[in-house]
């Protein structure tokens, strides 16, 4: 479907019934599948024939899924895991390993941070953070001869930081390595890092695709366009052969468009099972078919929020790269100009004690720690996630005890402003 628009993708993309079979995807629920003959499974086994032998690796459910998504965002393949933080941990493995180096916006997911820096880091990956608002000396100067990966968010949870994805492709690429771009929070539909040079796509579906908090999950897109046979030396997974797969060369075997997905299904999904279940990328998918209508909601009710926030006398800063007075905003005119997502983050005067009067006096936004959902939710970081550290720790990690961080959901925005408007009255 690469002629139609997004909107077309989000609903028919990824499975075209024929005739006589089910319009809606099916659910495959099921973990294995027959074969007439032993040496049937066998070319399945030797990746000489696709097709479906247990769900732990594939399941046509999650692959039609995993099409649209692909679809969705430009890229030549796709597969969902079973969250988020799979995905990031597949896409960042499938090409690294022992003695490897990742460069890293610093602006990221405390989750993936951790992921990175401490339980990598106990595989001996390494990694350099960088800020993403550095120049392109301090960028060049984080990487190393074992550097393999580049990696950042479109839009930073909960920092809200917009990356400048074609100057970290730009240095990405000279020298010989993929940028890999966790895009959740803007979506496709709203921005698709490979049109900017990414590499690979990662999302949490759990967020916006998903959309109602009801199904865990998480997709990778290869771009199809990273040579990883010229920085064969680099890629060792991708250009030698693999001896648990009777020696097949991913890259030679299934080209630029399929070896990333290919070995990170036959190898780490075979070995790591983060597999999505059927069910969950079902419900995946009634999201994603409507995922094109409720995006420009979600940026309405969070542009509408940030600018009442902004003139109100009780709030010192707000985080939102759609106000014209955010340091990104002009960043986010380029790769984002239909808006960003529904998130805005905003501080108190007050501190930690105004935030606890604002939250415990909400009455349509929920104190949840889920983000982008069709329904508004609030969290103070400083009396929940970080309740642990003290005040100077709070500034040091980038979230000031009056810090807190709203998800608007697809509510009409004059009653999220008056929720908000009387829980501020209240300090």
């Amino acid at each position: 479907m690469s002629d139609y628009s997004i909107n077309t993708k989000c609903v028919q993309g990824g499975y075209t019934p024929g005739n006589g079979e089910p319009r809606q995807i099916p659910i495959i629920q099921s973990t294995t599948f027959k074969y007439e003959t032993s040496e049937a499974m066998g070319r399945l086994f030797d990746l000489e024939e696709s097709g479906y032998f247990y769900s732990r690796l594939q399941n046509p459910t999650c692959d039609m899924v995993a099409a649209k998504i692909a679809e969705m965002e430009g890229g030549a393949a796709a597969m969902l895991t079973s969250s988020g933080q799979a995905a990031n941990f597949f896409a960042l493995f499938n090409i690294c390993e022992s003695g490897s180096h990742i460069v890293s916006s610093s602006s990221i997911y405390g989750g993936t941070f951790n992921l990175i820096s401490v339980t990598m880091a106990k595989m001996g990956i390494e990694v350099t953070f960088v800020d993403p608002d550095c120049t392109e000396e301090e960028l060049e100067a984080a990487f190393q001869d074992n550097t393999r990966a580049v990696f950042g968010e479109t839009i930073a949870n909960p920092a809200l930081t917009v990356l400048d994805i074609e100057k970290f492709a730009k240095a990405a690429h000279a020298h010989g390595v993929p940028l890999i771009v966790d895009n959740t929070f803007p979506t496709p539909v709203n921005c698709r890092p490979i049109e900017w040079g990414a590499d690979i796509v990662t999302h949490s579906t759990t967020k916006y695709m998903d959309g109602h908090g009801a199904a865990v999950g998480g997709a990778i897109v290869d771009s199809g366009k990273f040579d990883w046979m010229a920085h064969a030396d680099k890629f060792p997974g991708l250009c030698t052969p693999d001896d648990s797969y009777h020696g097949i060369t991913y890259a030679e075997k299934f080209g630029i468009g399929g070896a990333f997905i290919t070995k990170c299904t036959a190898q780490l999904m075979r070995d790591l099972g983060c597999v999505q279940s059927p069910q969950s990328a079902f419900i995946l998918n009634l999201g994603l078919e409507s995922l094109h209508v409720r995006m420009p909601r979600h940026v309405e009710n969070g542009q509408a929020v940030a600018e009442f926030l902004e003139a109100h006398d009780k709030v010192t800063k707000v985080n939102y790269s759609g106000l014209k007075s955010d340091k990104y905003y002009e960043i986010a005119q380029k790769y984002l100009p239909n808006g960003g997502c529904g998130v805005v983050s905003f501080e108190l005067k007050g501190g930690r004690a105004a935030a606890e009067v604002f939250m415990k006096n909400l009455k349509l936004a929920a104190i949840e720690t889920h983000v982008a959902d069709a329904r508004t939710c609030c969290l103070n970081p400083a009396t929940s996630t970080h309740r642990q550290m003290n005040e100077e720790q709070l500034i040091a990690a980038g979230v000031p005890s009056g810090l807190v961080r709203m998800s608007c959901g697809l509510e009409d925005k004059k009653d999220l402003i008056a929720d908000l408007a009387q829980a501020l009255d209240k300090i």
